[in-house]
């Protein structure tokens, strides 16, 4: 069965990993349900097979579960952002830190206006980091947290990658991570069961060319 051209909502896949990669969705709402430390470790297991640049595999991952100190992390990582707002402008802090396609000048007017705008009140946040000195090191956790997100989608979760989270490192709660001073985080992943169905957005289709052709 090949995938066809059509709507998203009526599309046909060949298998359950292809399917799984166009369902995905990132998601901000969810249900106050824990997520079982099973599947974490699961999750887990499943971003470390990611592949990495010479096998050095430089991700590390810093879990939070309790729902206390993960306001109390999202308070300070927001009034850190705020701050860098104010000095750089939504416009550079988009383009350093978030996936310039995901954040819009609107989304960073309307982004303080939620209750929680950094973790959305997820159940589960990792925080991913690398070593410093690793010049590959985010390309390969880029590939790691997309094994994690595709895992959790598979097992009937949701997630969404948090650029935001960086900003931990400048605040005092940064220490409690008690992450090694040669390490960086790189981004967090927010996870746990989806209370949204976010909507398809169209992909790019032109942006693909077959060398040999030309």
């Amino acid at each position: 069965m090949k995938l066809t051209e059509t709507k998203e909502t009526s599309k046909s896949y060949s298998n359950e990993i292809i399917k799984t990669i166009f369902e995905r969705r990132a998601v901000r709402k969810f249900k106050e349900k824990p997520v079982e430390n099973e599947i974490i470790l699961e999750l887990l297991e499943a971003a470390r097979m990611a592949p990495s640049a010479m096998n050095k595999q430089p991700w590390h991952f810093y879990i939070l579960t309790d729902k206390e100190k993960i306001q109390l992390f999202s308070k300070a990582i927001l009034h850190n952002s705020k701050l860098a707002m104010l000095k750089a402008g939504v416009k550079e802090i988009v383009n350093h830190i978030l996936h310039p396609n995901s954040f819009h000048l609107k989304d960073g007017i309307d982004f303080f206006k939620t209750d929680d705008p950094i973790f959305h009140a997820a159940p589960v946040v990792i925080f991913i980091s690398s070593d410093r000195s690793n010049d590959w090191a985010h390309l390969d956790v880029g590939m790691c947290a997309q094994n994690m997100m595709l895992a959790a989608k598979s097992l009937g979760l949701d997630s969404c990658p948090v650029g935001f989270a960086k900003f931990i490192e400048n605040t005092d709660e940064y220490k409690k991570l008690n992450i090694p001073s040669s390490e960086e985080i790189n981004l967090a992943i927010i996870i746990g069961y989806g209370n949204e169905n976010p909507k398809f957005h169209d992909r790019k289709k032109d942006n693909a060319t077959f060398i040999n052709n030309m």
